[in-house]
């Protein structure tokens, strides 16, 4: 299939591309430099400042405006709103807020908890919806064809459906997990050991999380087929 801009013969033999020519998103990629920009960045800046001499609460604040700042340029590039980026941005924004009210370094460590846990709270509500978190979220991730089998088995299979429902109630419990861990961490542990154990637990989480489903996902489409 040839794609032509609309202009002149001269122009469209020029600007003709084939739709081969267009590479898809890769969802890995995009994870992968999401996770860089609005994990690794802040928590390499934070010990940075540190290392210069940076107080505590300060480095936090510092550390923490970059994820704001990314969901704000993806706002503004974007050209849209999209309502989880627009509730990321108002719990991050909210939180911020307090501390500075405040000045409370503790406080300020727990701030990702009241994320986490809202949106494990949100991922446990999708429920309630025509469909939840797990399904809604792996669809944009999975070839066509492998969508159409997945919308076909939601149809078809109440089991499919059940599966779903079930590891939405996981990935939020997952979180939920770690949002309560992050509060006790923040209340109880040295202020500078947080931040890079806050990594930890959550890269943890979600491997756990990520390798339980895979292993109940596959099982369940082999019962399927």
């Amino acid at each position: 299939m040839t794609m032509e801009p609309q202009g002149t013969d001269g122009q469209k033999s020029g600007g003709r591309r084939t739709a081969a020519s267009v590479k898809p998103k890769d969802p890995k990629a995009d994870l992968i430099r999401t996770a860089f920009m609005e994990v690794g960045v802040p928590l390499g800046l934070y010990y940075g400042l540190r290392e210069v001499g940076l107080g505590q609460w300060l480095s936090l604040l510092v550390s923490g405006a970059v994820p704001l700042a990314q969901l704000v340029y993806r706002m503004l590039t974007e050209g849209r709103v999209a309502t989880v980026t627009l509730f990321t941005l108002s719990v991050m924004a909210s939180g911020t807020a307090i501390t500075l009210l405040t000045g409370d370094v503790r406080l300020l460590l727990a701030r990702e908890s009241y994320l986490t846990g809202l949106l494990g709270l949100w991922m446990i509500g999708t429920l309630l919806a025509k469909r939840p978190f797990m399904f809604t979220t792996m669809i944009k991730m999975l070839p066509e064809e492998t969508a159409r089998t997945w919308h076909a088995n939601w149809d078809n299979h109440a089991r499919f459906r059940n599966v779903m429902r079930w590891m939405s109630v996981a990935w939020g419990a997952a979180f939920l997990i770690d949002s309560a861990a992050r509060i006790v961490m923040a209340y109880t542990l040295p202020v500078d050991l947080v931040p890079v154990l806050s990594v930890i637990l959550l890269i943890g989480m979600l491997m756990t999380v990520v390798k339980i489903s895979k292993s109940y996902g596959r099982r369940m489409m082999a019962e399927l087929t």
